[in-house]
């Protein structure tokens, strides 16, 4: 299970996140645990409020729980994990809420605690608290058989391209996935000696060398978005100086641009186009059943709640009914008969409780189960639209090069001794 953490204020911004329905297809406040009020915002204006008499102005530990993608967790295990991580932390018995959020066919918890405590009204030191979850989240995958993530078996086993928010912001505005621009140039990188070979492998996937403006070496896709090569290829920039040479003699930005304008013909871009077109009619089939697919799960929960509602009341008049009034309930009580009615009536209500927990985690389990098979048909449109683009993008660097070497011939051979490249 995947944790993260961190100290924060803004309750009120982060309890509108935490039950904004748009973001999750089902959302459940499971506890509220120290506080006066019942609802998320007032229980996190209750916190703020408080720590307004310290000097904390991050009085909230917040912490998420991401169990593996293929494994359905129950909720006794998310409680479990989430009172293991507060008596490592040192945050028993302080106030906590718990939501648990539903996405794609996957769950996952949120748990949110006051760092103030109101006895001494000191905040909670959270020393090495990172490390401390690390430890936990490596302990769960253990534990529970799941396969360990090659991140916390050891650092310098990570994905070598994990990216980094302003790469997947510009990537998204692009379509284009972020690892899969890495992984081009790191496997282009690991495959070449030099400029020419690097600059030719990066072509065959649509990807272009050029001089950068203040940056050295750049990478340009067939949009003419830019890219820094030294991030792409997780390097640093005196290494790849050292391997690519300086990059005076390779086309600037702009020139790079309009080549790749003026080569990239309108057949191409009508097949992207097509492709996009294509996947996003499908793509709104599929998200028109993931809503009608999303709301009738929302009448299932609610049908169930209805009905363990007046189940619940049902029994208890009954229960009210073994406990009479009066003298006959003064005599109940001086023959111990009242305790003992009482006792069963606890147990039967306990009895009652457990059954309806497992009523609910019974049908949660059905409907996660539907949304995933869904997701699986989701992610394989999502697969094939990526494999798709991908060739159309080799087949943009293909024409690119064939286009170079009818134009102009004779800058086309010059590339074969220099460092030019062959656009």
């Amino acid at each position: 299970m995947i944790l993260k953490a961190s100290q924060r204020g803004g309750g009120q911004d982060l309890a509108a996140h935490l039950m904004k329905l748009n973001d999750n297809e089902h959302i459940a406040l499971h506890e509220l645990r120290g506080f006066a009020s019942n609802n998320l915002k007032d229980a996190f204006k209750e916190s703020e409020a408080i720590s307004r008499g310290t000097n904390c102005r991050q009085y909230l530990f917040s912490l998420s729980l991401n169990p593996p993608q293929q494994e359905q967790v129950p909720v006794e295990l998310f409680e479990e994990t989430i009172n293991r991580i507060e008596d490592r932390l040192g945050l028993q018995g302080q106030p906590r809420a718990i939501v648990f959020h539903e996405k794609e066919g996957r769950r996952h918890a949120h748990c949110v605690w006051s760092r103030i405590d109101a006895q001494t009204m000191t905040a909670k030191q959270l020393s090495f608290f990172k490390t401390k979850l690390q430890s936990v989240s490596r302990d769960l995958y253990l534990e529970n058989g799941w396969k360990l993530p090659e991140g916390l078996k050891s650092a310098s086993e990570r994905n070598p391209t994990n990216f980094n928010l302003a790469e997947w912001q510009q990537a998204k505005r692009q379509g284009i996935d972020p690892r899969w621009l890495k992984q081009v140039a790191q496997e282009a990188w690991k495959l070449s000696d030099g400029a020419r070979a690097f600059a030719s492998a990066l072509q065959e996937n649509g990807l272009f060398l050029a001089k950068g403006d203040r940056r050295g070496f750049v990478a340009l896709d067939h949009n003419g978005e830019v890219y820094a090569l030294s991030r792409l290829l997780n390097c640093k920039t005196k290494e790849v100086t050292a391997r690519l040479g300086k990059p005076d003699d390779l086309p600037g930005v702009e020139e790079t641009r309009k080549v790749i304008g003026e080569r990239m013909t309108p057949a191409i871009r009508r097949h992207v186009q097509e492709s996009r077109t294509a996947f996003s009619t499908r793509a709104k089939e599929l998200n028109d059943e993931k809503t009608a697919l999303t709301q009738r799960h929302r009448l299932e929960r609610a049908a169930l709640k209805q009905n363990q509602r007046t189940e619940w009341d049902r029994e208890n008049l009954i229960r009210t009914a073994r406990l009479p009034r009066g003298l006959r309930g003064l005599w109940h009580r001086l023959t111990g008969r009242f305790q003992e009615v009482r006792a069963f009536n606890e147990s039967e209500a306990a009895a009652t409780r457990d059954r309806h927990a497992e009523q609910r985690q019974s049908l949660i389990q059905t409907q996660l189960e539907q949304r995933s098979r869904l997701q699986e048909r989701i992610k394989d449109l999502r697969n094939e639209q990526a494999d798709q683009l991908r060739e159309l993008r080799k087949d943009v660097g293909r024409f690119l090069r064939f286009s170079k070497s009818i134009s102009s011939p004779a800058r086309g051979r010059e590339t074969s001794t220099g460092l030019k490249l062959g656009l």
